[in-house]
């Protein structure tokens, strides 16, 4: 039944230089006016390219509107072109009895002029676009009302027709998905380079993108609202709950503890006392232990306490004995004398000399 519109279809997904070539020479009736909000058309970037599975290659439009009126009391399906992402897709429309038009005002042309936009990369501060309040990335020039805009050339040579007076332009914006008119005023002497003040882009690399599904936040809009949100679905953390907090939001949360919040005491038992090892040497030194830092359950102390309680685990475990008092000093190194006094023993008097 969609045979030859599922054949089109096929050209138009095919590889892009195949793409171009099919759009180059595929025709269909543009969109220019929609009077009925039940049509899902847009002017200008929607294209009827065909009517119950058969593709339109009559540019009468009273053939068309013929087979349309044929169809009243029933649903008839349109396949649709459309210049937001070079795509198409197929509408059904159920066709009153009683009066069985669309609303639409239509015109034969071919898909290749949605290809004639221009796509504003870069505004200059001050410059006429910038006045104009056209915006970088976002906006496609389209058209204007002053005239036909054709080619890669096509805006060029209508701006400087209006040098220094006041030119209407028709602009589309791909993030918000709107279209608006703006009037700019090209000159060569605001100050800067070119006659409108922004860089612009055209070619394959600058078509219309698709429509975004959702417009972006706007600026001061609320991105993320927290009213009533919960971190832990299966468990909402509330006032009326007798659970600690730890608990409600999960085992994990303890390796984060806010300065404002204390925990229960999970210190343990403390150390034996350090032993010395044979002869009085140096006491061994103490496994590590990994435990939770013991927090004030009075609410007291908060990191507080647990910064005190690491530095004195530091001080344990790096615990040297001081050096004892009296006895020997130890010998000398290999090399030579000390160089210094010994700090510790009675130091060694000097033999006098005979007759001193």
């Amino acid at each position: 039944m969609f045979g030859a519109l599922n054949r089109f279809i096929a050209r138009l997904d095919a590889a892009p230089d195949e793409q171009q070539s099919a759009t180059h020479g595929a025709f269909g009736f543009q969109v220019l006016k929609n009077t009925n909000q039940e049509v899902p058309l847009e002017p200008w970037f929607d294209f009827i390219i065909g009517i119950n599975g058969r593709t339109i290659d009559n540019p009468d439009p009273n053939l068309f509107a013929t087979e349309i009126r044929n169809c009243a009391g029933s649903t008839v399906s349109l396949g649709v072109f459309t210049a937001k992402g070079q795509k198409i897709r197929e509408i059904y429309i159920p066709i009153p009895t009683e009066k069985p038009i669309l609303g639409l005002s239509l015109q034969w042309a071919p898909l290749s002029m949605t290809e004639d936009v221009w796509h504003i990369l870069d505004v200059i501060p001050n410059s006429p676009a910038d006045v104009a309040g056209l915006l970088p990335y976002g906006d496609y020039v389209i058209g204007s009302p002053e005239g036909l805009v054709r080619g890669e050339s096509g805006l060029g040579e209508l701006v400087e027709d209006y040098l220094n007076r006041p030119l209407r332009l028709i602009v589309y914006n791909h993030e918000y998905n709107v279209t608006r008119p703006i009037t700019i005023t090209p000159s060569r002497g605001w100050g800067g380079e070119g006659a409108l003040g922004c860089v612009l882009g055209f070619g394959a690399l600058h078509r219309i993108p698709a429509a975004l599904e959702e417009p972006p936040q706007g600026p001061g809009e609320t991105l993320f609202s927290t009213e009533g949100a919960s971190f832990d679905e299966k468990r909402p953390i509330s006032s009326s709950s007798n659970l600690p907090l730890v608990q409600s939001i999960g085992a994990g949360a303890e390796l984060f503890v806010p300065a404002n919040m204390t925990l229960p005491s999970k210190s343990p038992p403390p150390p034996p006392p350090a032993a010395t090892t044979a002869g009085g040497g140096l006491p061994k030194r103490k496994q590590r232990a990994h435990h939770h830092a013991h927090v004030s359950p009075s609410g007291g102390g908060g990191l507080d306490d647990y910064f005190k309680e690491g530095e004195q685990k530091s001080l344990e475990d790096d615990y040297a004995p001081k050096a004892k008092t009296g006895g020997v000093p130890p010998p000398p190194k290999m090399g030579g004398p000390p160089r210094g006094p010994p700090k510790t023993g009675t130091p060694v008097q000097p033999e006098a000399e005979p007759g001193a």
